[in-house]
């Protein structure tokens, strides 16, 4: 069955994650993308050998995607792709900065060529500022932003273990392109889409950048509590390992108490009235809660938080996410054989999952050379 993309032709001079990231989901909506890879291929094929001999990075974000190997410093290579970007409706590359400008491949020149032409630039930090020609990568953009310093235990900074910042700068592309592609229908003009890792992490960074600028301090590590909501984290239970509660408001505050610890007049309790007078008292309010759980199985204290809508969950393994069953699956096809995955978390009612395979490193060549050559 045609996605609502189908029609659409994405050319993406990508490597890594972020563009990947992109184009993927473009190629789940139904759009034609043609993957341009260096020679060797992109770096990205060789992270790791985990899937089949395949990188675990490399088919999370490549099905459904065309291969073709262009040196772009090769002047026939390159004429090639200038004429596959001119029937192209969108135009991806995060290569390194200022890489695209040396060879005619810069926004402003493509788009002055083809006005419908929706451009899209993936860096580290942009086009301008200070910061403008460094090199960025996941880790390093946490750090700069300030996640490394508000994640991990009180006693030293941490990543979070997956690429977050690629993946907003990958996720806010793509809708700047739906953003563009829905704008051309009404203008008949494309636009020239630009996301970067720092600004993508700094949007996500304002409740912590807010709580330094309007309150004079971020807030600190605290592992998995909550920075600014309590109780909000992981309890001991006497067996059968954690559970993590969530209360949002006080109407939640009560039905713990009331239901959870069995203690309803601590609802009122003057050291855990509010949000903020909990967060202030955490270690009291954590010994309050202990001393109930500690004394509780794991399904006893489930049962309580049951009967007072109180939402819980478990502190899960990744072992534990393999076999978790609201997990939703998906099988694609790989050069090595087929993958399981999560499916998509774009799902549109009634209209099947099935996505194209994970293509070779230079799979498609001669098919797309002989396409695109006149």
């Amino acid at each position: 069955m045609p996605g609502p993309l189908d029609g659409i032709l994405v050319i993406s001079l990508e490597q890594a994650v972020a563009a990947p990231y992109l184009s993927s989901r473009l190629a789940d909506a139904g759009a034609r993308v043609i993957k341009v890879e260096r020679p060797e291929g992109d770096f990205a094929r060789n992270y790791d050998t985990v899937v089949n001999g395949q990188s675990a990075y490399f088919v999370w974000l490549n099905r459904g995607k065309e291969s073709i190997q262009i040196d772009i410093k090769n002047a026939d290579d390159l004429a090639l792709l200038k004429k596959m970007i001119a029937r192209a409706d969108v135009f991806i590359q995060n290569l390194a900065p200022g890489a695209v400008g040396r060879y005619g491949l810069d926004s402003g020149t493509l788009r002055a060529a083809n006005p419908r032409l929706i451009t899209v630039d993936i860096s580290g930090y942009g086009e301008d500022g200070p910061y403008a020609k460094m090199k960025a990568y996941d880790m390093l953009v946490q750090c700069e932003t300030g996640l490394a310093a508000v994640t991990g235990s009180p006693d030293s900074p941490g990543r979070v273990g997956v690429s977050v910042c690629d993946i907003a700068a990958g996720m806010h592309g793509l809708v700047g392109v739906l953003e563009a592609l829905y704008e051309r229908e009404k203008t008949g003009r494309g636009r020239c889409v630009k996301s970067t890792l720092f600004a993508g992490m700094a949007d996500w960074m304002t409740v912590p950048l807010l709580h330094q600028e309007y309150g004079g301090k971020a807030p600190g590590r605290v592992g998995l509590s909550h920075p600014s909501i309590a109780p909000y984290e992981a309890y001991e239970t006497r067996q059968g390992g954690p559970v993590v509660i969530s209360i949002q408001n006080q109407t939640e505050w009560r039905n713990l108490c009331e239901h959870g610890l069995k203690n309803a007049a601590l609802a009122d309790d003057p050291r855990f009235r509010t949000n903020e007078l909990r967060v202030a008292n955490r270690p009291a309010l954590n010994g309050e809660i202990n001393a109930v759980f500690g004394k509780l199985s794991r399904d006893e204290v489930a049962d309580r938080l049951k009967a007072g809508r109180i939402a819980f969950g478990a502190l899960n393994s990744v072992a534990d996410l393999s076999k978790h069953p609201q997990l939703a699956r998906t099988v694609v096809a790989s050069p090595e054989g087929p993958v399981s995955m999560p499916a998509s978390p774009i799902h549109i009612e009634g209209e099947a999952q099935d996505f194209g395979a994970i293509p070779a490193l230079g799979q498609h060549n001669e098919k797309i050379r002989d396409e695109f050559a006149g």
